[in-house]
Formats: structure tokens, C-alpha cells, sequence
């Protein structure tokens, strides 16, 4: 380039273009050409500078470090000029100055400039004035600046806290949506619960887009005036808090509490863009907003969720039970660091319970938990779940995990005995051998032990076991073993797939189902009295078997015994009494559990050992009672987490608490009521002052059909009563009022038994020396007398009432007068069982 091209570039494109021609072509002839590498420092700060710098092509960025430690950044393009300051005032140079790519510079030493400035006098008077008009418009600059940082100061949020911990879907998602804020200068509004550190969210979305230089803001929606004057500004006044912060971000906190008035105004500015000053909405123009809006809100509020960029729900911590973990760790890690002391380490324990908490008060609520965890184990190096002993849940209140509580019950209960050994290696034979006995044996009662174990064991013990093990006899009933041999069996000679539940009609016909096979059962057992003719005691018992075997062989796993076993059906609702529950933590299986292996059943994985899933096909954190649970263990052995739990809870809680009533389960409920007077048709007819022939078969049948039907109608007039006193007061409906009766109907059954269980149970040695053909009138006896089960009945009948009352006032949470009818029929249902099985 010749002298004349380079005058001319200089007039062009660089800031010397103030001199005369005659001192550029003084310059020019002085320029020296530079090539500079990429990445390459040309100046560094605070050194003395080696001659003025002119870029020509190319880029170069300078930056400074201020007296607050942050750095300055200046890009610098073509016909920049470094060090003309510097060299005019014998300054050190006040940047450092780097080439970004290859760069091609002018360069005019040191000792040349000076000259060039003694020589022509012009260049230093051209510079002084530029100068000055630069200074006052810097100190113009400054002075705005300095009001703008007063003004903004009480708002301003100076850095996002933390970035989103946690590896689950939810936290990955909500990192993505962060990204894609970034991306672009879009309205949007953050929503969820309390607790979420949602303003931290919108400080990430700030901080890591280009515009991060710039201030961030943040104003309580709550305490903004009805006008807007802070955010909008008064004509004729100052401007409001959007025209002070300029290019920066605006975070609206709570917009669900914005004034009403301020709400179109906001929805305005976010459509257009464009907001006015208050008091000019109507002749000033508008003005437009720079700023970009966030918004944090605890709800939806589809007039703003509609105009805005991205709407960006936080998932609350109850459903990121996989980001406990890590978040406890990063929380434990912070505090030990500002506190100086070795971060504890949390036992799994510990883990299991946080998760199966709900954190309704999300991080913050973890947060408070961890800190307060810290300071009460000091100088500890495990954090125990003692440490945790708030969290509590309604689901969890007054329940112990007995297989915490004692190791060897969950050993046994994870091994072979359990119930596989039991069940293969006695009762498979030994239901087979009373099956023979009752067939081929004597056929009564007080000669056949079979029929004595049925009648007066079988039946007193399993009843007397619902409130303590629930539907425990499930896991050892010979009818679904011989299901589980006959499906066995069928697929090893015909293998194939078994088909499917078909769940939604088995749900709805189900228990309609198990309801008429135990009418049919009430009804042959009064009519052909089954408790005294062994053949036909066999023949139920083969009956109820050939339906867990034919379905068995039909579907997969117990189909029988979920939904159509007359016996399981009964043991399902009685169970609800019981003071045992198997479930399982929610959080842990959530949060940890991938493969569903105590449902779906498959091979050992840590802990967990192999199976073949719930043989009821239910998850145990689904449960909400313990009608579908029948104590196998199968989920115990096969979670590899220890999540399943063996509580030991109040009995009956959840029908107050988590029950869900079912229609086919209260005329269940009926029907058992009606079960217990129709084992007693002598007496009742004696009471009635009856004189039926119970030897013809008709009236006998139209009486056990009477008899089964209007005990039911009780507990219905009782309701209805209640109804009719009570209009104005709406009752709980009669389906989950009835469960009430569930202690009265339990009680009743037990007290027929007991004169079974106690007057001839104890005769079972005698008994079994008969069934052969030997005599046995040497060998002990054991039988209460007549007074002593007359006592029991009597107090089991009292205390079933009782407890009949008390959960029905549990049940409906409503004033004693208020049911005073349902209590009356408790009353009069227990002076009737009385009446035929104590006094008669």
C-alpha cells in the first residue's frame, strides 16, 4: 500500500481522520507493518507502551481488571487504535490486548510518535479536545449509571444460587428447558409449588444467556401497586423500574398475586411489547419495553400462560424420589464446607425413609431437614434415620416395621420355608390325606377327625386370626396350591402362553360372583348339613379346589384366588381388620426401582432373589388395604431395595383413612351377617315361637332364604333412619357406612365357632383313634364347660359391638347423636346373636 493509499485509509476508517492531510502523510511515512498470530498477546496491561497500535485487519479484544476484581472486556475492529491515550500522556497501558485471529497491524514506535507529536503540535491540541468531550460524556454516562444501580440496587439478584441437581427424567427435562430459555429474549413463566427455588431457575435462565452482563431484577408481585407507577413510571415523573433496567431481566415473583388492575397491563406488554407511563396511557405513545419479562408463579394462569415464550413447570420433590439422594449429598456438602467440618455419610436407611416421605415443603422443606439432621448429630459420621424423626406421613403414622425390628423374621419369611416349604412339603399331602378321611372315614362329626379339624379347628382359628394376620391362611391354602400344581403341570404337557386377566370385568363381576357361590355354600350347608356328613364336607372342599385348578390352567398366576374364591373373598374382607399390613416405600421404589421385580417377577438382582412376581398381580406400594394381599412374601424376597415393609399398625386404620368402599363387598358383608343366624335356625325359630317342619326341604329352604335376607335389613333401616332425622346434615354414603358392621359380623361368626372350637376341638385324640376304628375312650379330653364358652360368646358379642360403634364414629367422622341409628341396629343385631347363640 503507498503513502497515498494509507492517508487515505486513515482519514476512513480510523479516528485520526481529525488531523490534517499534511500530518497523516507525516504518519504514514512512519508506519511499520505487523502480522500477528492468533491468540497472541500484542499488549499486556500496565506496562509502558511500546509505540501505537493501528488494526488493519483482523480482530483484537482488550480487557481490564477494575478495583472490584471483575473484568472488562473490549472487542476491537478495523482502524481501532491501541495506545494513543497512553503516548499522548505518558500513561501506562490500561488494557491488555489480545489478537482473537490472525491480525494484520500498523505500528509506530514509541520514540517516532513522540517526535511526530513535538513536530506537529496539531496532534496533541486535535486529541486534548476529543478527549474532553469523550470525559464529559463518560461522566454523563457514570452519573446515569450510578442512579440506575440506586434505583435498581433493593431489586437486583447478582447470581443464580445453584444449577439443578439430580440425574431423574424430571431434572434432565428441566435442565433442557433452561437451555432452551436461554436461546433466544422470550417472555416466560415458571410454575409449581412452594419450596422449588423457582427464582433460582429464572437466575440460571438470566445468567446463561448472552445478555448475562446485564442486570437481573426481581419484584414482589404482592406488594406492587394497583397503578403499576413502579414498574411503568409517571408521566412527568422518573421512569419506571423497566426504562431503568434497559436491556436487562425483569422476574415478576408470585404473579398469581398481582393487583387485578396491573393484571391486563402486564398481559399488554407481554403481547405487544410496548407498555405507557401511568398517566399517559391515553395521549402519549407507548413506549417500548427492552427488557426480558420471567415470571414466577405457584398455578397456572392461562391469560398470561398464553402469551408467553416458555412455560416451564417444576415437577415438585415428591416426584423426583431420584434426586433425593444427590441433592441430600450437595446440601451436606455445602453446610459441612461453611461449617469446616468432614461431610457424614447417610445410611440407606435413612435414604428409604427420606423417600418415602412427600416433602410437601419441597426443597426448602430438605434443606431446613438437612441442616437441623447436621446439628443434632455433630461430630457423627453416619446420618441414621433417627435423625429424620419429623418426617412422617398419614400413611406411615403409628405403623412399626417389624421386620426392622426383628432380623430373623425377615430371614425366615425371605427363605425356602416360607411359604414354598410349607406348602409343597405338608400341606399339598396332608389336605389330600383329609380329603381321604373324609371320603372313606366315618361320616359325623363326633367320629371323623377330619370333620373336627374342618369345623371345630379349621374355622374358630382363622377367624380368631384375621385381626392379627390378616389373610395370612392364603399363603398356605391347599386350593391354590393344587392350582398352582395343576398350571404346573399343564404347561409342561401343553405349553403355551396362559392368557391375560381380563381385569375390568373380573373388577366389576367379580365379587358378584364370590357373592352367589357363598349363598349356594350357606344354603348347602344348612340344608344337608354339611358340619355333620364328612362325604359332603369333601365335596366343597373339592369344589372350591376344581375352580382354583380349572382357572388355574386357564389364566396366569391366582386369578381364582383374587377374584372368584368364595373363602378368599371372605378372608379379603375380614382382613381389613387386621393389625399387620405388608406395603412397601412409595419414594424408594420410585426412586430406585427400575424393573418391577416384585411385581413382574425375574432373576436374583442384589438382594432381591429370583421369582415369578405377585402371584395376585399387585405392586405392594399400591395397596391401600389388605383385601389383595395374602402375606406370600414373594415381593419380600424379591426387591433388592428393602423396600418392603411388615408393619405393625393400629388394626383396621385404613378403613378410616385410605379405604376405598366397594357395593359387592358390603352385600359380602350382609350376607356373613345373615350366615351367622342361619347357623342357628333351631334356636331362631324357637325364640320366634316357630313351628316349621325343618325336615321337608321347602320350608326349610324358604326359611334359610328368610333368614339370610332379614338380618340385612337392619343395618338399611338404621340408615334410613338416619337419613330421615338428619336432612339437613348429609350422612357418608350407606357402602362405606356398612363397613362399620365389619367388627359385629367377625365377632358373631367367632362366637358360633367358639362352642365348636372349645366344646369338641379338644377331642381331636379320641376323635382320630375312631376315625380308624379304635377305641380311644382312655385318651384325654380337653373341652371348656358349657358356662365358660358361654361367658367367651358373650364377651366377644359385647366387645364387637363396642367395636362396632367406635369404627363406625371413625368411618363417618361425624357427631355420636348423628348416628345414633346405625349405633341402635349395632345394638339390636348384637342382643339378637345373643339371644340365639349365648342364652339358647
Amino acid at each position: 500500500m503507498t503513502a497515498t493509499d494509507a492517508v487515505i485509509w486513515l482519514q476512513e476508517r480510523t479516528a485520526l481522520s481529525v488531523l490534517s492531510e499534511r500530518v497523516l502523510e507525516a504518519i504514514a511515512q512512519v508506519l511499520e507493518e505487523k502480522v500477528v498470530a492468533a491468540h497472541t498477546r500484542v499488549v499486556m496491561e500496565d506496562t509502558p507502551p511500546e509505540g501505537l497500535y493501528i488494526l488493519k485487519r483482523g480482530r483484537l479484544e482488550g480487557d481490564r481488571t477494575n478495583q472490584t476484581g471483575s473484568v472488562w472486556a473490549v472487542s476491537l475492529l478495523p482502524g481501532a487504535i491501541v495506545h494513543l491515550q497512553e503516548l499522548l500522556f505518558g500513561q501506562l497501558a490500561q488494557r491488555t490486548v489480545r489478537a482473537i485471529g490472525e491480525s494484520q497491524l500498523w505500528f509506530i514506535p514509541a520514540d517516532k510518535f513522540r517526535q511526530l507529536v513535538a513536530e506537529y503540535p496539531e496532534i496533541t491540541q486535535a486529541f486534548s479536545q476529543q478527549l474532553a468531550m469523550e470525559l464529559a460524556q463518560i461522566s454523563s454516562q457514570l452519573a446515569y449509571e450510578q442512579e440506575r444501580q440506586t434505583i435498581l440496587r433493593p431489586y437486583l439478584v447478582t447470581k443464580a444460587k445453584r444449577g439443578i441437581v439430580g440425574k431423574s427424567r424430571y431434572a434432565v427435562r428441566l435442565r433442557q428447558q433452561i437451555k432452551e430459555a436461554t436461546e433466544d429474549r422470550g417472555s416466560a413463566v415458571i410454575f409449581g409449588e412452594p419450596g422449588l427455588e423457582k427464582d433460582n431457575i429464572a437466575a440460571l435462565i438470566h445468567f446463561a444467556s448472552p445478555q448475562r452482563r446485564e442486570p437481573m431484577i426481581k419484584i414482589d408481585c404482592s406488594k406492587l401497586q394497583a397503578n403499576g407507577a413502579e414498574l411503568f413510571g409517571r408521566v412527568g415523573s422518573k421512569p419506571g423500574l423497566i426504562e431503568w433496567l434497559g436491556e436487562g431481566t425483569l422476574l415478576l415473583n408470585n404473579i398469581q398475586e398481582l393487583p387485578s388492575e396491573l393484571m391486563p397491563k402486564i398481559a399488554n406488554l407481554l403481547e405487544t411489547g410496548n407498555y405507557a407511563p401511568v398517566g399517559g396511557e391515553e395521549h402519549n405513545p407507548k413506549s417500548p419495553c427492552l427488557a426480558r419479562i420471567l415470571m414466577i408463579s405457584e398455578k397456572t394462569l392461562p391469560k398470561i400462560d398464553r402469551l408467553v415464550t416458555h412455560l416451564i413447570k417444576v415437577p415438585p420433590l415428591r416426584v423426583r424420589k431420584t434426586d433425593i439422594s444427590d441433592q441430600m449429598e450437595y446440601y451436606i456438602r455445602l453446610f459441612c464446607r461453611a461449617k469446616g467440618i468432614a461431610n457424614p455419610h447417610i445410611t440407606s436407611e435413612a435414604l428409604r425413609w427420606l423417600q418415602a416421605y412427600d416433602f410437601p415443603g419441597n426443597f426448602r422443606e430438605l434443606e431446613g431437614l438437612v441442616q437441623r439432621a447436621l446439628v443434632q448429630s455433630a461430630g457423627t459420621k453416619e446420618l441414621t434415620e433417627e435423625v429424620f424423626w419429623s418426617l412422617q406421613t398419614k400413611k406411615k403414622q403409628f405403623r412399626v416395621n417389624l421386620l426392622n425390628s426383628y432380623p430373623w423374621l425377615r430371614r425366615f419369611l425371605r427363605s425356602e420355608w416360607w411359604p414354598d416349604r410349607i406348602n409343597y412339603g405338608f400341606t399339598l399331602g396332608f389336605f389330600a390325606i383329609v380329603v381321604a378321611l373324609l371320603f372313606l372315614g366315618p361320616q359325623h362329626r363326633n367320629e371323623n377327625v377330619a370333620l373336627n379339624l374342618f369345623w371345630a379347628w379349621w374355622w374358630p382359628l382363622i377367624l380368631i386370626g384375621f385381626p392379627f394376620v390378616g389373610r395370612l391362611w392364603c399363603a398356605v391354602c391347599p386350593f391354590m396350591i393344587y392350582g398352582e400344581v395343576t398350571q404346573k403341570l399343564s404347561l409342561w404337557l401343553w405349553p403355551r402362553q396362559l392368557k391375560r386377566w381380563p381385569r375390568q370385568s373380573a373388577e366389576k363381576w367379580g365379587g358378584w360372583f364370590l357373592f352367589g357361590l357363598f349363598v349356594l355354600i350357606f344354603l348347602w350347608e344348612e340344608l344337608w348339613h354339611l358340619e355333620d356328613t364328612a362325604y359332603l364336607s369333601a365335596c366343597l372342599l373339592l369344589l372350591i379346589t376344581a375352580g382354583a385348578m380349572i382357572f388355574s390352567a386357564i389364566f396366569e398366576r391366582r386369578f381364582w384366588c383374587r377374584y372368584l374364591c368364595p373363602i378368599g373373598g371372605m378372608n379379603g374382607l375380614f382382613a381389613k381388620l387386621s393389625m399387620i399390613e405388608l406395603r412397601a416405600q412409595q419414594g424408594t421404589c420410585s426412586a430406585e426401582c427400575t424393573t418391577y421385580q416384585c411385581y413382574k417377577g425375574g432373576p436374583q438382582k442384589g438382594e432381591g432373589l429370583e421369582t415369578n412376581g405377585c402371584p395376585l398381580y399387585t405392586h405392594p406400594t399400591h395397596l391401600e388395604d389388605n383385601k389383595d394381599c395374602v402375606l406370600c412374601m414373594t415381593c419380600l424376597k424379591a426387591c433388592p431395595h428393602r423396600s418392603v415393609e411388615l408393619n405393625l399398625r393400629p388394626p383396621g386404620i385404613e378403613l378410616w383413612t385410605t379405604h376405598v368402599p366397594h357395593a359387592y363387598e358390603v352385600a359380602l358383608l350382609l350376607l356373613l351377617l345373615g350366615g351367622i343366624f342361619i347357623h342357628r335356625l333351631p334356636e331362631l325359630q324357637y325364640l320366634l315361637g316357630l313351628n316349621l317342619d325343618l325336615s321337608q326341604f321347602w320350608p326349610h329352604l324358604g326359611f334359610s332364604l328368610a333368614v339370610l335376607i332379614v338380618p340385612a335389613l337392619v343395618p338399611l333401616l338404621g340408615y334410613s333412619l338416619i337419613q330421615l332425622f338428619h336432612g339437613l346434615v348429609k350422612p357418608r354414603s350407606f357402602v362405606e357406612l356398612a363397613y362399620g358392621y365389619l367388627p359385629l359380623v367377625l365377632g358373631g361368626n367367632l362366637a358360633h365357632y367358639l362352642r365348636l372350637g372349645l366344646g369338641e376341638g379338644g377331642r381331636i385324640l379320641p376323635l382320630t383313634f375312631a376315625t380308624f376304628g379304635l377305641s380311644g375312650e382312655d385318651l384325654p379330653v380337653l373341652v371348656a364347660h358349657q358356662a365358660v364358652i358361654a361367658f367367651l360368646q358373650g364377651t366377644t358379642l359385647i366387645f364387637s359391638v363396642l367395636l362396632t360403634i367406635l369404627l363406625t364414629q371413625k368411618i363417618a367422622h361425624q357427631p355420636l347423636r348423628f348416628l345414633l341409628p346405625q349405633h341402635l341396629a349395632a345394638v339390636v343385631l348384637g342382643a339378637s346373636l345373643w339371644a340365639i347363640i349365648v342364652v339358647s
